[in-house]
């Protein structure tokens, strides 16, 4: 699939905003991954595409930075209280199943970034102690990757901080398009 029609794709399956960049123009900050320590979505050491278990801040930059282009996908919910788990659970859970219908689509080969870490299975297989059942399919979140969110949106051309009551969930479906 073409680029142009990716971006219409992204639109037509319901996200507020997208935007194509080259994957050399994001911004990494090694800084962010001891926030993912302090556990406050409950995945970390539980979750194998949570730290410490999906890689080191390195593995994930370079994991991202072998595909050449990306697709920033974002949507918008009325959301009073983004603290509120209740409100932010679901939302995150349809964010992210429209990433995997859009990448399903594109038929290409490609990495997907969530706007959380992987829910396909509750709880994960690491918990269990047995391997990820779902691999191919298994999405970190930004967090993980230490995006900096603020500027990707920025570089995109989209609000962060899109006002009271309003949450923006951010994701990303990084490809080749050679």
């Amino acid at each position: 699939m073409k680029e142009q029609e990716l971006l219409a794709q992204a639109l037509e399956l319901g996200f507020a905003n997208a935007a194509l960049i080259d994957t050399g123009d994001l911004i990494f900050v090694p800084a962010f991954r001891p926030l993912c320590q302090e556990n406050l979505c409950g995945k970390y050491g539980v979750n194998y595409a949570c730290p410490p278990d999906c890689g080191t801040v390195e593995e994930m930059r370079q994991s991202v930075l072998r595909w050449p282009r990306a697709l920033v996908m974002q949507s918008m919910w009325d959301i009073e209280d983004p603290m509120d788990e209740a409100q932010t659970k679901p939302a995150k859970g349809r964010h992210n199943k429209l990433t995997r219908q859009l990448i399903d689509r594109a038929g290409a080969p490609g990495l997907m970034i969530g706007a959380s870490g992987c829910s396909l299975c509750t709880p994960c297989a690491l918990a269990e102690g047995l391997p990820c059942r779902f691999p191919d399919l298994r999405y970190s979140c930004m967090s993980a990757y230490c995006i900096f969110v603020k500027e990707l949106a920025g570089l995109c051309g989209m609000e962060y901080d899109c006002g009271p009551g309003v949450v923006a969930f951010f994701s990303m479906y990084c490809f080749d398009n050679r």
